[in-house]
């Protein structure tokens, strides 16, 4: 037989090969399910909690190693575990879902059981890596894990409850997330501006649900009711617009009332305002794509930058230096 005439060492030598590049693949396909562009949005919401905590733009070296080590369970840690159980459960969906072709699941690079038991794994190191940093904040990873694996795991299947889907994303990411900042840094959820939570609930599920449009089609084929799914595209917009509005109404009234937001910022909310509705309405109108939510979400940014800058006491009365 010709496997029986190779020697150990030349059949040894092409399965080692095969084994690193297979390693590799996988190491690849876990980055990839780990989603590292969404590792951003945590940081940047733990980094906005240090600033609401300080009222410091930049950290000293202790609060920057707090930070960071905070930054790498919300990032990768949270993450994987979360995405990596949506990735198993919603195996059938993202089969149909030309967007999602290159998905490790989809390939085969990674079955479902696999997924599973990465999602596991990394909510239980997630959640033990947490506890140097105190009680409150290994609540708050613990609950996010929950909430992560709720929003994709039968019977409760958060995603596929119109409504539930929305609020579940905007409570993760403005209110979760900067609260983990300031918790990571005060230790308490004592004295924390919730208001500034409420602007960000209402801008995040507004842009979130821009992205339920997006895979319409294939939520719908699967049979996963999403709010787009049960509301359709126009009603779905329109919620969304509403939400947008009610975030810039918000700011508008806080500014005018100087409840955490300065009141020179008023101005600046009343030009902008006009400015964010017609941007929202413009891009995001017919079956937008993640460039256009991307390049509405950056125009978010002009606000809440005014807003830190005078937090912090960069400036004086907006626009004065």
């Amino acid at each position: 037989m010709i496997i029986g005439s190779e020697t150990p060492e030349a059949t040894r030598r092409p399965l080692s090969g095969a084994s690193a590049i297979g390693v590799r693949h996988r190491a690849a396909a876990l980055l990839a399910m780990a989603r590292p562009q969404f590792w951003l949005v945590s940081l940047v919401a733990l980094h906005l909690g240090f600033v609401l905590a300080t009222r410091r733009l930049v950290p000293t070296g202790a609060e920057a190693a707090t930070l960071a080590y905070a930054g790498l369970i919300a990032g990768p840690l949270i993450w994987l575990a979360v995405l990596a159980i949506n990735d198993a459960h919603d195996q059938g969906t993202d089969r149909r879902n030309p967007r999602k072709a290159g998905a490790p699941l989809v390939t085969g690079v990674l079955d479902r059981r696999q997924a599973i038991a990465i999602g596991i794994v990394s909510g239980a190191v997630a959640v033990l890596a947490s506890i140097p940093l105190g009680g409150l904040f290994t609540l708050g990873v613990g609950l996010t894990v929950l909430l992560g694996w709720a929003y994709s795991t039968p019977p409760l299947r958060l995603k596929a409850r119109p409504g539930v889907d929305v609020a579940l994303n905007a409570f993760a990411v403005a209110v979760l997330g900067p609260l983990g900042g300031w918790v990571a840094l005060t230790g308490t959820i004592t004295g924390f501006p919730w208001p500034m939570a409420l602007i960000g609930s209402l801008a995040v599920a507004a842009l979130y649900l821009p992205t339920t449009l997006v895979d319409r089609q294939a939520d719908r084929a699967a049979g996963a009711r999403t709010t787009a799914v049960a509301l359709g595209e126009r009603a779905t917009f329109e919620l969304g617009f509403a939400l947008w509005a009610g975030s810039a109404v918000v700011a508008a009234v806080l500014a005018a009332t100087g409840t955490v937001l300065d009141s020179s910022l008023l101005p600046l909310h009343l030009i902008m305002a006009p400015i964010l509705l017609v941007t929202y309405r413009v891009l995001l109108r017919h079956r937008p794509g993640f460039g256009a939510i991307t390049i509405v979400a950056a125009t978010f940014l002009v606000p809440c930058t005014a807003f830190v800058l005078t937090y912090c006491g960069v400036i004086t009365g907006f626009g004065a230096p």
